[in-house]
């Protein structure tokens, strides 16, 4: 499998042979897998106390008063301790000691970030996750590209080879997010545009773009393949990203 390489200003450079991990077979079942057991490494832990509502003193009044057996404070009627009480404990509250971390095969997680890579040059996976692009997938630039320091050069090399309208649709789909979710530091929600793979230091000049990920090849995981378990993200690379997965792989 062969891809053409393009220049800053979208002109073809010349080809280059893609590695054999571009042809892996399409496993979204395992994609999914490793994407949740990444995702379950940032749980934080929460729990109650373990004695809360039953340190109450309290015992029951027994028969005799037409009332029921629950216990009940020393100086008063109200219940206590139990969980159908107000003030008393929780039935089944969260406990710190729940195992959170969702486990996955190290030949499983290899698998699905190899699958996931070959997801990116399937142009039905592409469109399939409503990105939008000119022209055959995958996009490799020439090794120029990973010297870009201005925005806006960045700006120009990616409407050049036809990926930039992805930036802008990403970029009109910031919003406030809806529910309680708001309130709780992630108040705006935007969609993921382009990933740029480069060969040793991620790209910053594309910090400022709207759903842009930049990351190098040997940083690259499965969530950045595959954001939300859905394989098939617009993927710019670059020739040198290109080579140092064929010797990875």
């Amino acid at each position: 499998m062969k891809a053409q390489i393009k220049g800053l200003d979208g002109a073809v450079q010349g080809e280059i042979d893609l590695p054999a991990v571009f042809a892996e077979e399409y496993r979204p079942d395992l994609i999914r897998k490793a994407v949740i057991a990444s995702q379950s490494t940032r749980y934080q832990p929460h729990g109650t106390y373990v004695n809360a509502g039953v340190e109450s003193v309290g015992t029951g009044w027994g028969s005799g008063r037409g009332a029921s057996h629950v216990p009940r404070l020393h100086n008063g009627s109200r219940a206590v301790k139990v969980p159908q009480a107000r003030g008393g404990r929780a039935a089944h509250p969260p406990k710190v000691e729940k195992i959170l971390i969702k486990a996955i095969n190290k030949k499983e997680k290899t698998k699905a970030i190899r699958s996931a890579i070959a997801a990116t040059v399937n142009a039905e996976l592409v469109r399939g996750r409503g990105h939008l692009f000119e022209g055959d997938v995958p996009f490799v630039m020439d090794n120029a590209f990973e010297a870009v320091t201005r925005t806006q050069d960045l700006v120009r090399a990616l409407s050049a080879v036809g990926v930039y309208a992805d930036v802008e649709k990403a970029k009109d789909s910031h919003k406030v997010r809806a529910g309680r979710g708001k309130m709780r530091g992630r108040r705006y929600k935007q969609k993921k545009s382009l990933l740029i793979v480069t060969a040793d230091e991620p790209l910053a000049a594309a910090r400022n773009l709207a759903g842009v990920d930049a990351v190098p090849v040997g940083a690259l995981n499965v969530e950045h393949l595959a954001p939300g378990t859905h394989a098939g993200r617009l993927t710019v690379w670059t020739a040198g990203a290109i080579q140092r997965l064929e010797d990875r792989s």
